[in-house]
């Protein structure tokens, strides 16, 4: 799943193992946040809260992390 990350950037979060990994996209390049770690019990409707509980520093405002479409 890819997310906007408060307009800021985007990420994507792809499961492997059974681990949730995540990568940041930018420019048709994708690079590994090995410091950003999601609990692998956690379900996939809940990944967008989470990412923002871990990105709240960089939120103005009124500003939310969003689902992009596939």
């Amino acid at each position: 799943m890819k997310f906007n990350i408060y307009g800021r950037f985007q990420v994507d979060v792809r499961r492997e193992n059974d681990s949730w990994v995540v990568y940041r996209s930018e420019l048709g390049k994708r690079t590994r946040l090995n410091d950003v770690v999601i609990p692998p019990n956690l379900e996939t409707q809940e990944l967008a809260t989470y990412l923002d509980d871990i990105f709240h520093e960089f939120a103005k405002l009124g500003e939310n992390v969003d689902v992009l479409p596939p």
